[in-house]
């Protein structure tokens, strides 16, 4: 036995009384049943997991009966397509009837029928690492396509030829980049090959599968190992064509950084400051990752030579947030997101202004203002996007923005800018202007809340002296 297999064992041992009594239920119930696919790969990794899949000839209604009375729950949401789920303990399963898929070339979907053997199953599989199976209760490690030694040398795979797989479903490029993501792995050449080659058929899958994967590859431990990949390969062109675009060419006269490189170690360095976000976040954080990402993808759009030989790209915050919410709207990301993301690459440039400390605290508070909820977040990515190499300008840019959260904190603590309002409501409004509910009111309020940010609190007294001046001046 491997080292790779002795290590997987030894981690199959540790979740042996949940395998091992689901084998024995269904084998004396004269069906076969087998832990399969992500679960094995990731024991032979030594990854643990609460999740676990499992394959078996048993029909869904007989794997529903047998579950049922031996899990603490079970449901049958996926029922339809030939999947029971259930939770034991810790533990969530997922048990599937052995399937054999045919696929329309044109569909986005693919028709399921069900199989025969789990050798037919594991056929049917995206990778190879991902078609190995554990039969239960015996524990016979079941490995047709080499799936062990694709483990064990970091590789990615098809069952078949990549080609075949891929037309039968094109996502499985996308998940060849995410796994590329998670684990560190390389594809195989003939994968990167086939992705080339096919990689307008990313188009027949729904924006919603698209959309889900790469969320799963910017979250990933390594993501700019599949984001390369998408882009080297043509993928990006059609899923995310805005961060292929930053590769703007350069020329002996007009000198800049390379866009599309600094947007990747932006995100590296977003990685690294996620921390920062706090517990308020459960990491890894999209959001932010996102932002990092496709900060800069305004800068195509806004880029112009000076007669210095200078580039600059103004305005590209602006573009940029508005490239951001189309994309996004495209893959259909709920609106939360979209907001989050385009407010964030809305703003990044905003810290710039702040030099060494000259902004006023009215200033200051416009900026916690403007940011909202995205405080952290903004302070996380505008930090990330110092990607200069010279040491001095670095720690001054550093310095300058622990400056400007030291203030943020001081004026939170002084003035509550968290929960920042004018020192009247609208009710308050009407009653001392003697008028009633409509757009003056909002005009008033308006007025007053720039008045708090340019001069902190004001009371309520002060408060409804400048309000009636500025009423009577405006006749």
């Amino acid at each position: 036995m491997s080292a790779v297999q002795r290590q997987g064992v030894q981690s199959l041992l540790k979740i042996a009384p949940v395998v091992d009594e689901l084998g024995a239920r269904f084998d004396r119930a004269g069906h076969e049943i087998a832990l399969v696919g992500g679960p094995v790969r990731d024991i032979l990794l030594g990854r643990g997991s609460k999740d676990l899949d499992f394959a078996t000839s048993a029909r869904p209604d007989d794997v529903q009966r047998l579950l049922t009375g031996w899990a603490d729950h079970v449901w049958d949401i996926g029922k339809d397509f030939g999947t029971i789920g259930c939770r034991k303990g810790d533990w969530v399963l997922e048990i599937t009837t052995y399937r054999s898929e045919s696929y329309d070339p044109t569909s986005r979907k693919p028709e399921v029928a069900y199989g025969d053997t789990l050798e037919a199953d594991l056929a049917r599989r995206d990778f190879a690492m991902n078609a190995m199976a554990v039969l239960l209760p015996s524990h016979r490690f079941v490995d047709p396509y080499g799936g062990l030694e694709d483990v064990a040398n970091k590789a990615i795979r098809t069952p078949g030829s990549p080609e075949d797989s891929f037309s039968d479903d094109p996502l499985r490029m996308m998940r060849a980049a995410r796994f590329a993501a998670q684990l560190a792995f390389t594809p195989d050449p003939a994968v990167v090959a086939a992705m080339t080659a096919m990689a307008e058929r990313i188009t027949i899958v729904s924006a919603e599968r698209v959309r889900d994967e790469l969320v799963k590859l910017v979250c990933a431990p390594y993501p700019r190992i599949g984001l390369d990949l998408l882009v080297s390969t043509g993928l990006a062109d059609h899923v995310l064509p805005e961060l292929p675009a930053l590769r703007l060419e350069l020329d002996e006269h007009h000198r800049h950084k390379d866009v599309y490189q600094h947007s990747l170690t932006v995100l590296d360095q977003a990685i690294d400051l996620e921390p920062r976000l706090g517990e308020e976040v459960e990491l890894p954080d999209f959001v932010v990752r996102f932002a990092a990402l496709i900060h800069d993808i305004g800068k195509p759009r806004t880029r112009k030579f000076e007669g210095d030989g200078k580039v600059t790209f103004h305005h590209h915050d602006v573009v940029g947030a508005k490239l951001a919410r189309k994309r996004m709207k495209a893959l259909r990301f709920s609106n939360e997101q979209i907001d989050q993301v385009g407010k964030l690459v809305e703003l990044h440039l905003r810290f710039h202004g702040y030099g060494t400390g000259e902004w006023t605290d009215s200033a200051v508070r416009r900026y916690v203002r403007d940011a909202g909820p995205l405080l952290t977040r903004l302070h996380v990515l505008t930090r990330a996007d110092s990607t200069t190499r010279n040491r001095r300008k670095a720690d001054a840019l550093r310095a300058a923005y622990d400056d400007l959260e030291q203030r943020i904190a001081r004026l939170q603590e002084q003035e509550e800018l968290d929960a920042m309002r004018p020192d009247l409501d609208g009710n308050q409004i009407m009653e001392i202007l003697g008028i009633g509910p409509g757009r003056k009111v909002g005009e008033a309020y308006k007025f007053l809340m720039e008045l708090r940010m340019d001069q902190g609190p004001l009371g309520e007294q002060r408060a409804r002296a400048e309000l009636l001046d500025w009423w009577n001046a405006r006749g």
